[in-house]
């Protein structure tokens, strides 16, 4: 655990937006620091988790707030270090006067992330766990957040934790051959370790696959409203928003562009997007749109498919299958207040077609559970959202995929201990064990000041 010389201070609240500001000292020299323009008490004589009313003055003595200093001895405080935090006025003035007076009692402006990060290099928190503050300082519904709590508590990095422990094991053994290669001995039992790896790379399986929902939960779900000109897009925007957010009219081509808005259900954040309906055009405007509603369809996690007639649905069918071939498609027939136009059931059934009428709601507590019934799959297990937990997971089971073959090919210890030793290293980028400085300066340049 590396010995921080240094004290540092930011502010760790958004400037001007509240009544209250909170500033942040952490390091060896924080009482030493705060004391001078903190009279009221004498720190040094206060036990750890205390809070203390009073002054902050000017090293001459005059008084700039009245506040509220909380007291966090190392090394049960957030960053394993002395740490105090002062709750004052959130005048700019008061924030940036007490920022300039804990410089001249000797602190450093922190960086971006620099509590956390020293909270990792501490041994507070590893890796994945500092990440996911970030996460849970940019949740923006309940799953995410929940996710993000998830992981801070520790439930990802405790399964690869664990999974590192038992390929650790044999990996030992794997080395110890090396050592008596020329005795041919054989210390690590070939068929309990493809056992072995076969069960880890089934327990990576799922991880690596969440990813998809990981990022749909972290950033919302897209979900595009496709269909021919007329089928009501707008008209089921608005009636989900409950507001008037598209326009609407009878005259085919009124949507020229692509219009989102977000939709929460059940703490899921869903980002709908209202496209121009697909259908050959000479209108060059049109066109545009329509090119634009094919792009989106290739972001779209979800695609509502609106229809009215079994033509439309075979025309959007074959526009699926060039466009949207991978997507998950559910299939809603529109305006189903027209009774001349209700098909029969059995045409709906074989369509697996929801019925709905935007303008009466039937069928629209039904589509919202459908929505939801896509993202519940992910929910209960653990939940891969950062970009580079999923490629150093990927890059672990390729490892893992090379031991296996190498067992079931008959090769030698040193290349088995080799990509054994891969495996290990990426499994361990992800929780820290194994770091660089610049994938630290990575991660925590992304944080904000003051956390």
């Amino acid at each position: 655990m590396p010995e921080f010389t240094d004290t540092v201070c930011a502010v760790a609240t958004p400037p001007g937006v509240g009544a209250l500001a909170v500033v942040r000292v952490s390091g060896p020299h924080t009482l030493a620091a705060v004391q001078p323009l903190f009279r009221s008490k004498k720190l040094t004589e206060q036990p750890s988790h205390t809070l203390h009313v009073g002054l902050l003055r000017e090293p001459a003595g005059a008084v700039i707030d009245q506040v509220v200093l909380s007291l966090y001895r190392g090394p049960g405080s957030y960053t394993r270090e002395d740490l105090i935090e002062i709750s004052c006025h959130g005048s700019d003035f008061i924030v940036q006067r007490l920022l300039a007076l804990l410089v001249q009692q000797g602190c450093r402006l922190a960086g971006p992330g620099e509590f956390t990060q020293r909270a990792f290099l501490n041994g507070q928190l590893d890796l994945a766990q500092a990440e996911a503050v970030a996460d849970l300082i940019a949740a923006e519904n309940a799953q995410a957040h929940a996710v993000a709590m998830s992981q801070l508590r520790g439930g990802f990095s405790g399964d690869l934790r664990q999974l590192r422990e038992q390929l650790i094991g044999f990996a030992s053994l794997v080395e110890l051959e090396l050592d008596f290669g020329e005795e041919d001995v054989a210390f690590a039992d070939r068929a309990s370790l493809q056992t072995l790896i076969a069960g880890i790379r089934g327990h990576l399986a799922p991880l690596i696959s969440s990813f998809e929902y990981g990022q749909a939960l972290k950033s919302g779900v897209p979900v595009v409203i496709a269909g021919r000109p007329n089928a009501g897009k707008s008209t089921l925007l608005n009636a989900l928003l409950n507001e008037e957010r598209a326009i609407v009219s009878d005259i085919p081509g009124t949507t020229r562009d692509v219009i989102e808005d977000v939709l929460v259900l059940e703490g899921v954040a869903f980002r709908f997007l209202d496209t121009a309906g697909l259908r050959q055009t000479d209108d060059r405007i049109e066109g545009i749109g329509i090119a634009r509603t094919r792009a989106a369809l290739k972001r779209a996690r979800v695609v509502l498919a609106l229809f009215e007639t079994p033509a439309d649905r075979l025309a959007l069918l074959e526009e699926f299958s060039v466009h949207a071939p991978d997507k998950q498609v559910l299939w809603v027939k529109t305006k189903a207040d027209l009774a001349e136009q209700a098909p029969s059931p059995a045409a709906l059934a074989e369509a697996e077609a929801l019925q709905l009428s935007a303008l009466t709601g039937q069928g629209l507590p039904e589509l919202r559970e459908r929505l939801l019934a896509l993202v519940r799959p992910m929910q209960g297990g653990t939940v891969v959202t950062s970009l580079r937990h999923y490629q150093q997971l990927r890059l672990t089971d390729e490892a893992l995929a090379r031991v296996l073959d190498g067992l079931q090919g008959g090769l030698s210890p040193d290349w088995l201990a080799a990509d054994i030793r891969q495996a290990l290293h990426h499994l361990g980028e992800i929780t820290g064990t194994i770091t660089t400085d610049d994938l630290l300066a990575t991660i925590f340049s992304k944080f904000c000041i003051g956390k």
